[in-house]
């Protein structure tokens, strides 16, 4: 097997968010010489987002095989009956259209059922990816996950949530079109932003962030940060385009770095207390913001030592408009407040020390372990104490 690679080589974006970028799938599909597709689509978003009309012809010219009942997040049962439907109608090219949950799903379908090994050994790191399955496009419905721009993607089994990572995952085409996000209501324009938003900043400061990643990600931060709170309340255009802008430049960014403890906590908060994934990153962002700016070489989790971690947040805080932690904290709360995020865990319905506790025992220890300063079960329920106080620890 000869894997694809990670970079640009690999992923052809078509990225014309103004003009007519979705115009150009009929062209895509003529290069490839695809008689029969198979569909991974999210159905209101195919309905609302102007998809249909714009697709449905070149669609209705092949043979297509369309599945479109999954649940929101992706599940091993939703993947294990997808990949029944793909060896049936075995396609020349898999199409995603939707959120990062329809994305996954292609990427794990497409992936999973050309392998040996079953769907959950894969999921649960049991068993390998081995083969290279058919090119995957991505058209991504919202403005936040940046999964049409990386090499893995999430499943839950059994309730816990896993990652996929292989390079072959990468989508071969991301056909980023603002226009697809337009019709979406104000939650979840917040909720996939912020998203975004928490992945560009955690790749800024992951012990993985290189110089590539550093451009993608400070790009993605200052068009999240100055655009969000408009796209969400009185969207126009323009900040529609800035925001699928930075969600698939943050997509870049975390392909490199992959994400961190916000990431890590925020699991927990969307499977047990329904918080949308965003939103429940974003809980946690300010008060590691702080608790990580204050890295020392004792507890320094990157290789290149504290003082390294020290400037790349000071360029977190450049983009923020700010230097110091006290302002770009306020800058982010106010930011989700503007927006109607919560702030605090009592505002979730999280009350007792149990609960907190809860969290802390759930974390994702890999995205942890990208962490630049190494954190201990006690620093982290403490860290989330203070959430529940409203304050920020360091």
């Amino acid at each position: 097997m000869k894997n694809h690679p990670t970079g640009e080589t690999h992923l052809t974006v078509v990225q014309h968010s103004l003009t007519n970028s979705i115009g150009e799938v009929s062209a895509i599909l003529r290069s490839v010489q695809t008689d029969r597709l198979f569909l991974v689509v999210d159905e209101p978003a195919w309905q609302a987002s102007g998809a249909k009309e714009a697709l449905e012809p070149q669609f209705r010219q092949r043979a297509t095989t369309w599945f479109t009942d999954f649940e929101l997040n992706p599940k091993l049962e939703d993947v294990e009956r997808g990949i029944e439907a793909y060896r049936e109608c075995q396609p020349d090219l898999v199409i995603a259209l939707g959120g990062g949950t329809a994305i996954d799903l292609a990427k794990l379908i497409g992936s999973l059922a050309v392998q040996a090994a079953s769907a959950r050994d894969i999921a649960t790191g049991r068993a390998s990816i081995e083969s290279t399955g058919k090119s995957l496009m991505a058209i991504p419905t919202t403005a936040g996950t940046g999964s049409e721009a990386t090499h893995f993607a999430v499943v839950y089994v059994d309730g816990e949530k896993y990652s996929v990572a292989h390079p072959s995952l990468l989508p071969r085409y991301a056909v980023v079109d603002s226009r697809l996000t337009a019709s979406l209501p104000k939650r979840i324009t917040a909720a996939t932003g912020l998203d975004a938003f928490c992945q560009a900043i955690e790749s800024m400061w992951s012990v993985a962030a290189t110089e590539e990643s550093m451009r993608y990600a400070t790009d993605a931060v200052r068009l999240a940060f100055g655009n969000l709170v408009t796209a969400t309340n009185s969207p126009t255009p323009e900040t529609r385009e800035a925001m699928s802008r930075a969600s698939h430049l943050a997509g870049k960014a975390i392909n490199i770095t992959k994400t961190t403890a916000p990431h890590a906590l925020s699991y927990a908060l969307t499977s047990r207390h329904g918080v949308p994934h965003g939103m429940a990153v974003a809980i946690t962002l300010t008060s590691m913001l702080a608790f990580n700016a204050e890295v020392t070489d004792e507890d320094c989790n990157d290789p290149r030592g504290a003082d390294a971690v020290r400037d790349r947040i000071a360029r977190i805080l450049s983009g923020l408009g700010t230097d110091n932690i006290e302002d770009a904290s306020a800058s982010i709360k106010s930011l989700l407040t503007q927006i109607n995020c919560p702030t605090t865990f009592d505002s979730v319905g999280i009350q007792t020390s149990d609960e907190l506790k809860y969290i802390v025992d759930s974390v994702n220890a890999e995205r942890l372990s990208n962490n630049p300063r190494r954190a201990s079960q006690s620093q982290l329920f403490h860290l989330l104490q203070t959430i529940q106080r409203n304050t920020v620890t360091k």
